[in-house]
């Protein structure tokens, strides 16, 4: 009797000892080998993605497309400047001044008002190698765009089609575009579409921070550009930005009422003249052919610097106190080209 017990156990014990190795051989069955690893030398390499410039694609050659845009005080409800990479603001008669903005790969539906050119404007259409557009012109700027061959696109002519106005009718301050009909028209009068130059501006991909004996707070700055007009700009340490005023006032896009900022703001002087052209308007010259000394302005932080054009259309080069080249920070720029009897006030 013990003897079959025994028996029976050990039975019992074989058995389960069967089942448990079939069932841990088809658990290990089910599972695949893992793939031996390729050894480092063979491993794909997969490049790390460097940071790029924001504020222009330096990639991309597509020419750039300059605007004349109109800056009297009728005029301050401006629309799509926030998306110009470069403004530059210079004085024209009256004591009043212009704009010229620059826009490159943006598709802004309404970018003005337009205004008519003023010749010395053209030296920097041809600095930035740009289209330049705008809505009739001085005597000498139209004599300035045939011999220098601008490509140009002129509201009052056969490119008109391409503006429009808007309210007050009875304003000459209401004309405005679309970059998207200006890049059309531009196809159409078979101007050329791409630049092979190189920005006007190094930008850096790395924060610039201004430091040195040289370098200091810039919260508030306010430009003088004569009795009549002045600019000012308000450092927001939040945004790392400038806000803008005219005249005292929150300069705002008519667009989406936001205030304009600037990421650079670089001013410097030149002597401005009346010319001698019998039209009792006083239109400006402009001396911006040499060399002198002006500031570069950014995040809180302005240093001196120095600025050389050699020509009217060679680049104007900016330099800092020892002779490098200007590195500014990612992000738009307004240059203020200041008449020399005005006063620039950084505090």
């Amino acid at each position: 009797m013990v003897r079959k017990k025994i028996i029976s156990l050990f039975i019992t014990i074989l058995c389960l000892g069967v089942l448990l190795t079939i069932g841990v051989t088809f658990l290990y069955k089910g599972k695949a080998s893992p793939e031996p690893k390729d050894p480092p030398s063979k491993q794909a390499f997969i490049p790390k993605e460097e940071p790029k410039v924001k504020v222009i694609d330096l990639d991309s050659d597509t020419r750039p497309i300059g605007l004349m845009i109109s800056n009297e005080g009728l005029s301050w409800q401006h629309a799509g400047l926030q998306e110009a990479f470069l403004v530059y603001e210079i004085i024209v008669e009256g004591g009043e001044t212009r704009l010229l903005a620059f826009f490159k790969d943006v598709e802004a539906l309404m970018v003005g008002p337009i205004r008519s050119s003023r010749h010395y404007f053209l030296d920097y259409a041809l600095e930035n190698d740009a289209v330049y557009l705008h809505h009739g012109f001085s005597p000498q700027a139209e004599r300035d765009i045939k011999a220098l061959g601008i490509n140009n696109i002129n509201g009052t002519q056969a490119d008109g089609h391409i503006f429009w106005r808007e309210p007050p009718k009875n304003s000459y301050q209401n004309l405005f575009t679309d970059l998207q009909k200006v890049k059309k028209r531009i196809k159409e009068k078979n101007y050329r579409l791409t630049s092979q130059a190189e920005p006007l501006l190094d930008y850096a991909v790395e924060s610039v921070k201004l430091s040195g004996d040289n370098a200091k707070e810039a919260s508030d700055i306010r430009i003088n550009y004569s009795w009549l007009h002045y600019v000012e700009y308000k450092y927001d340490p939040d945004s790392l930005s400038y806000k803008r005023y005219t005249r005292g006032i929150k300069h705002l896009d008519r667009n989406t009422n936001k205030q304009y900022t600037a990421k650079n703001i670089i001013v410097y002087q030149v002597n401005n003249y009346s010319l001698n052209d019998n039209s009792g308007k006083g239109r400006q010259g402009l001396n911006n052919i040499g060399k002198g000394n002006g500031y570069y302005i950014t995040e809180g932080m302005a240093i001196p610097i120095t600025w050389e054009k050699k020509s009217r259309a060679s680049k104007t080069i900016y330099q800092d106190m020892d002779g490098n080249v200007l590195k500014v920070n990612d992000g738009n720029t307004f240059i203020h080209i200041q008449p020399v009897n005005q006063k620039l006030l950084i505090s």
